[in-house]
């Protein structure tokens, strides 16, 4: 039975991966977040992989408070750089495949056409950069990794903009929401299911085809479109003000474009992937 260790257990994609462990009877999926296995002790973590005798590492632990690293880069930093450093290492040391998390904002938002893996990167705020220099960590430390960039993550559980607007929606009559940002939401639940594909695929066919990958739900739409769709599903009864991102200034800069191609994926590894809308009626169904 193949040993899946899941870094930032306790996430939005960390429990959606726990959620699926009950269904894989061919693999044991071991839960650590920050407060059972400290990605920044490099020994630790060595030989945690070693004593667990680890197969694969899923890393879903990161800094992702992109306006609060703009002030606290050193942490941002420790952690979505440092750690995936002490990772890489670790793993390539113990022979352990690498599944590492990563995000749209290594582009700097200004495409007008789906982001591939090649395009050049580009990170416009100190989350960004740090996750791109975690990339290149991992890439650099350890080649038997792959890296899956995603955007607009949302699930049950955690902070996320679904939930958000859910809870605002009922507190309010009005909300107002930028209507220029262009992305594809993603359902971590479907993330997370990609996620056991691709190691199922590993498996199956005796090759891990290591690199970068891009995975969203299908489709296109805006955070003012995608509010609508969530408080509509929600039954409140709040009206949407789509607003352009001028009038909703934020410390770090977000992308105004960042729809990412999941053509190489789906060509890899054979995984099917869910329009937006469906994804998000079924994550509202599970509330």
């Amino acid at each position: 039975m193949k040993k899946i260790l899941i870094t930032g257990a306790k996430g939005q994609l960390g429990s959606e991966l726990m959620a699926l462990s009950a269904q894989q009877p061919d693999f044991q999926f071991i839960a650590t977040d920050v407060d059972t296995l400290d990605l920044t002790d490099r020994h630790a973590l060595s030989h945690c992989l070693k004593t667990r005798q680890v197969d694969y590492v899923v890393n879903c632990a990161a800094y992702t408070a992109v306006d609060k690293a703009e002030d606290d880069a050193a942490l941002c930093y420790k952690i979505n750089r440092d750690a995936v450093q002490n990772l890489a290492e670790a793993a390539t040391e113990n022979g352990v495949r690498v599944i590492h998390i990563s995000t749209d904002y290594v582009f700097d938002g200004q495409a007008n056409t789906p982001y591939k893996e090649t395009d050049a990167v580009n990170p416009q705020s100190v989350y960004g950069t740090s996750k791109l220099a975690g990339e290149q960590a991992l890439q650099a430390a350890c080649p038997n990794s792959i890296i899956i960039r995603t955007a607009w993550l949302y699930s049950t559980c955690g902070n996320n903009f679904m939930k958000t607007m859910r809870r605002l929606s009922a507190e309010r009559t009005e909300l107002n929401v930028v209507c220029d940002q262009t992305g594809t939401p993603t359902y971590a639940a479907d993330l997370a299911q990609a996620i056991v594909e691709i190691i199922a695929f590993a498996e199956r066919e005796k090759t891990f085809p290591t690199g970068i990958y891009h995975y969203s739900n299908e489709g296109t739409t805006t955070w003012y479109e995608f509010a609508q769709k969530i408080i509509a599903l929600a039954g409140t009864n709040c009206t949407i003000k789509p607003i352009p991102t001028a009038e909703y200034p934020t410390k770090a800069a977000r992308p105004i474009y960042s729809v990412l191609d999941k053509s190489k994926i789906k060509r890899t590894f054979r995984v099917n992937i869910p329009a937006w809308e469906d994804a998000l009626r079924r994550c509202n169904s599970r509330l």
